[in-house]
């Protein structure tokens, strides 16, 4: 099963991708998050008690498939180990030893906007505008304290997501990722959530492209840490809730680490694709993030 969220007429509506077509369920049966709490079996059912409502799948303006979060974003952090070598010694004085766990941080559902919507870029609040091609998972049922044998269970879907990343943020505040990851409006989501029975997810070949060419490429079976063990540690002690949205990492590629460093620009275009979860497309535009801050620019505050 393939859902999104659909704009039409100015209101968002859940549906079902099925070949050319979206099936609209009924607006009343609630939001994505309030269906996934019902099990993919239920949406099923409601999917055939409907009346037919479809609008085709050209032209259709898809949303981020989660509208509604129940808490910050859940991230990995260096979760294929490409990605944590290849940053050594270009982290500014910030590197670690290599985990034995995995490093979990959040960021701010603001950040959050739609599968082919512009992400806006201000060089007043970083000159280090960097991507991230990621696989989210999307939590399915309220759990807590799981194994990693029962972990999946948990699991209602598969997303793609761009955490779009702001790195002399990161080092500003001390090496935590919160801030440096947070900025409103520019991490896209979606553009379907694809139920694990339509996938092989270790098979996933997760793959970004900056102006056609391929700067990240690699398969989920790569991970360091696997899905299974990302939901067992995120719910040790700790209680997931139905539509929590958690990022699994990125793998290597990423501009910072290139030689010469290749940060992000207005009129840059961005693709990320997984095999079986769809792309998002995004443009990186001008826009004025800061606002009327007093807080210094980054070129300043060097």
């Amino acid at each position: 099963m393939r859902l999104a969220t659909i704009n039409v007429s100015g209101s968002p509506r859940v549906g079902v991708v099925i070949a050319e077509v979206i099936r609209l369920l009924p607006a009343d049966e609630g939001d994505l998050v309030t269906l996934i709490g019902r099990g993919a079996a239920e949406i099923a059912r409601l999917l055939d008690a409907a009346p037919a409502e479809e609008i085709p799948l050209a032209g259709a303006h898809f949303m981020a498939p989660i509208q509604r979060f129940n808490r910050d974003i859940l991230c990995t952090g260096w979760n294929y180990w490409d990605h944590f070598e290849e940053s050594r010694g270009k982290r500014e004085g910030q590197d670690v030893e290599k985990p034995m766990a995995p490093t979990f941080f959040t960021k701010g559902p603001n950040t959050v906007i739609g599968p082919y919507d512009d992400i806006g870029l201000d060089p007043y609040i970083s000159s280090k505008w960097d991507y991230e091609a990621e696989v989210a998972v999307v939590i399915g049922r309220r759990c807590r304290s799981v194994s990693q044998a029962e972990a999946l269970e948990n699991v209602f879907g598969y997303t793609l997501v761009n955490d779009v990343s702001q790195r002399d943020l990161q080092r500003r505040h001390g090496g935590q990722w919160l801030k440096g990851k947070s900025i409103d409006k520019t991490m896209p989501l979606g553009p379907v959530i694809v139920t694990a029975d339509e996938l092989d997810v270790p098979e996933i070949q997760l793959e970004l492209t900056l102006n056609g060419a391929v700067m990240q490429s690699a398969k989920l079976k790569q991970m360091a840490f696997p899905i299974a063990e990302l939901v067992s540690e995120l719910s040790f002690g700790m209680t997931l809730e139905v539509g929590d949205v958690i990022i699994t990492g990125t793998p290597s590629g990423i501009g910072n680490a290139r030689e010469p460093a290749v940060f992000l620009k207005p009129g840059d275009e961005i693709v990320v694709s997984g095999t079986g979860l769809g792309r998002l497309r995004n443009t990186v535009v001008a826009a004025d993030l800061h606002g009327t801050t007093d807080i210094p620019s980054m070129s300043e505050a060097k």
